[in-house]
């Protein structure tokens, strides 16, 4: 492991990689502070600058995206009391009324510290972790990469944020979407009606790019968020000893709840987050002053939705699953550069695996060098005008999608997708299960074709071997979940603050 890790770094501390890593936390740290984008948003604008440089390089550079829109998004929950992206809303309880009771440094300070441990520990245990789940995963043929797909797709429809019944509508949709173009094994087009252009499938780059970004355009135009940033002196960044005793526990707690929560498909940095700030208020000696400016309120949330995304490489690296639309997106961009994704990635394709590892260790130490230097940077920024910022990521959209194929048709896919995007979020249709399934789609074909030509059209495949019997049945025990008096998703248990 240790010969690996040397590989890893070796990799990640060429001048390129350091470069592409430096820029992928920096554009992250800009993201998340500012309000009505997101990692994911960001992700899908960005992902067409990875097509033309190596895999590992645009694998460095969106990871570094990733988590360090979880480091920018503390700043404006403390310092607006808006959160910068969704894993950062519970930050803003206590963060907001420290920095409004003159402690915005301390809050700061903590929720960057935290970041950085809960970001490295999970790393360690991504190393940890990866290497025997790959090799447990190589026992796997076609019929249990069929169910174990069928049980991420069902498990991140679980946990979305509205109804699970539409979340599944959205995830049938994206499985059609992904079908769409020519059919590998008769050689025959489907569903494209006569365009060329869908020959070779609904691209994913226009999908994401209009559902994540061009409908976050519209939304936050619509409702016209007014942005007042504290006036309040921002000093003292460095914590008291004081805030580190309080903080410490929570930080650990944080970290080990954030890291196994990110592994679950659907869970993330934003469950994590809200996860925390609940253990956190119900194991406190004080619970009364959780919401009047509890340091405790900002260094869990902070910590967890950090660790998370450590979490959330282990499905992707390991099993070729995405836990998230995050992951999808990463996902997209190692099968656009034609790399093996799942168990054999490890074995195939050690630059990536190990040079993304060793890349988050600089990419965390990079961030809190950033953070705290520059937080008086990051308040101006905050300051930019809604009616020059949206146009730019408008006209980014526009060139990014056309510059991917040349073609206009690719432009007019993604307005579209922003189009509906923005109607999936006007009517509480979360987008995330659809790019997951349009994602998994073309490999859940692939599996399932292969189980039945193995079997001789036998669907018995699937239950004769145990481990996809297994899957499966877990795939039935998460859908019939919901029907159950006790499994039903009141919005108590959607929401664990509510405890």
């Amino acid at each position: 492991m240790l010969h690996d890790l040397y590989l890893g770094f070796s990799i990640a501390l060429t001048a390129q990689n350091i470069m592409y890593c430096f820029l992928g936390v920096l554009l992250g740290t800009l993201v998340g502070i500012l309000p009505g984008l997101g990692p994911t948003a960001a992700l899908s604008l960005l992902f067409v600058t990875t097509i033309h440089i190596p895999p590992i390089s645009g694998l460095i550079m969106l990871a570094g995206i990733y988590y360090g829109c979880q480091y920018g998004g503390s700043t404006t929950s403390i310092l607006l009391n808006i959160p910068g992206e969704a894993a950062s809303v519970v930050t803003c309880i206590d963060g907001y009324q420290m920095a409004r009771q003159g402690r915005a440094g301390p809050a700061l300070g903590i929720s960057a510290f935290g970041s950085f441990i809960g970001g490295t520990l999970a790393v360690v245990g991504l190393m940890l972790v990866a290497p025997p789940l790959a090799s447990f995963a190589l026992k796997f043929s076609f019929p249990e990469t069929f169910s174990l797909m069928c049980l991420g797709l069902v498990i991140v429809s679980f946990f979305a944020k509205e109804s699970m019944l539409k979340a599944l509508m959205m995830a049938a949709l994206g499985l059609f979407l992904g079908t769409v173009g020519m059919d590998n094994m008769v050689g025959k087009p489907r569903f494209t009606f006569g365009v060329n252009t869908l020959l070779d499938g609904v691209g994913l780059v226009p999908v994401i790019m209009g559902i994540f970004g061009l409908s976050e355009v519209f939304l936050n135009l619509e409702q016209g968020l007014s942005r007042d940033v504290l006036k309040t002196k921002i000093s003292n960044l460095l914590p008291t000893l004081q805030d580190w005793k309080d903080s410490s526990k929570p930080m650990l707690r944080g970290t080990l709840l954030g890291f196994f929560l990110g592994v679950l498909p659907g869970g993330g940095a934003t469950l994590s987050s809200f996860a925390s700030y609940a253990i956190e208020k119900k194991v406190s000696k004080h619970p009364k002053k959780f919401g009047e400016g509890a340091i405790e309120g900002v260094a869990g949330p902070e910590t967890a939705n950090n660790a998370a995304v450590g979490g959330a490489f282990i499905p992707l690296l390991t099993l070729g699953i995405p836990a998230n639309a995050v992951m999808a997106i990463l996902l997209g961009l190692l099968l656009s550069h034609g790399v093996q994704v799942g168990p054999q990635l490890l074995m195939k394709h050690k630059d990536i695996f190990w040079g993304v590892i060793a890349s988050m260790y600089i990419g965390n130490i990079l961030l809190v060098v950033l953070n705290l230097p520059l937080i008086g940077l990051w308040v101006k920024i905050l300051k930019i005008p809604y009616p020059i910022l949206f146009p730019l990521i408008l006209l980014f959209c526009v060139i990014g999608s056309f510059s991917l194929n040349s073609l206009i048709w690719d432009v007019l896919i993604m307005i579209v997708f922003g189009i509906i995007g923005y109607l999936f979020k006007k009517f509480d249709y979360d987008g995330a299960p659809l790019i997951l399934a349009l994602v998994l789609s073309p490999m859940m074909e692939k599996a399932f074709r292969q189980s039945l030509l193995v079997s001789k059209g036998s669907f018995w495949i699937f239950v004769t071997h145990p481990i996809s019997a297994v899957l499966l049945a877990m795939t039935v025990i998460v859908l019939i979940l919901p029907l159950l008096p006790w499994g039903k998703r009141t919005p108590e248990r959607l929401n664990p603050i509510a405890y």
